[in-house]
């Protein structure tokens, strides 16, 4: 399951590694009553943890609280370090729609105890991805509606223009600590209205122009 599809084509292309960035919308952080960052806060999660639109999301047995969270995610065309503007921008091959699965009581604990709160955003099935569109064939504006129902009822709606850091930011960023490869994803960070699901709920999610998943929670 280690792969990303492309639309409208047979392609498909193996990941190499999902770096995910958080606290990327302001009125997330609020909600979340953390700071806002001068820098993308990065974090990872293995590829093992891919699934796609209809696949079923597992709720772990041991949290209590699993949170969505939708994304814009970026995939790289190729190899890249210390990015410029330019080449950060030429590096972004195309887009995809993402859920940042979140145990959020975990990472909570994690926090508490001031340790890597890695095991509440890694663990099998906690990264859904859609098909991906290529840069070439659709015209990002970066204005795009984001959003994401469960049960049929909204509970994120905003926009990509709402992110603190854009996507050449971020690639720029990243390339400076971290050499990305073709194939490797970024996720961009979930506006507001992030909340909890449990088994048996149905989300929902899109991007404007971009893409849509739906997924079960078992």
């Amino acid at each position: 399951m280690n792969n990303i599809k492309i639309k409208n084509s047979g392609e498909k292309i193996n990941v190499g590694k999902i770096v995910c960035v958080g606290r990327n919308y302001s009125e997330h952080i609020k909600e979340m009553g953390s700071n806002t960052p001068d820098f993308p806060m990065i974090f990872m999660k293995p590829p093992s943890t891919i699934i796609y639109s209809g696949d079923k999301i597992i709720h772990p047995d041991y949290s209590e609280n699993m949170h969505h969270e939708v994304e814009l995610v970026l995939l790289i065309g190729e190899t890249i370090k210390n990015a410029g503007d330019n080449s950060a921008e030429r590096a972004i091959a195309g887009y995809g729609v993402g859920l940042d699965m979140t145990l959020r009581d975990i990472q909570f604990d994690c926090k508490a105890k001031g340790i890597p709160w890695e095991p509440a955003k890694s663990f099998d099935t906690c990264a859904v991805i859609s098909d991906f569109v290529l840069k070439r064939d659709y015209n990002f504006t970066c204005d795009e509606k984001i959003t994401l129902s469960v049960n049929g009822v909204v509970k994120q709606n905003s926009t990509l223009a709402h992110m603190i850091f854009k996507p050449v930011e971020i690639v720029k960023y990243i390339s400076s600590r971290i050499t990305l490869y073709k194939g490797d994803i970024i996720y961009t960070g979930t506006p507001e209205g992030v909340g909890r699901v449990v088994r048996g709920d149905k989300i929902t999610a899109s991007i404007a122009g971009i893409g849509s998943l739906e997924n079960e929670i078992i």
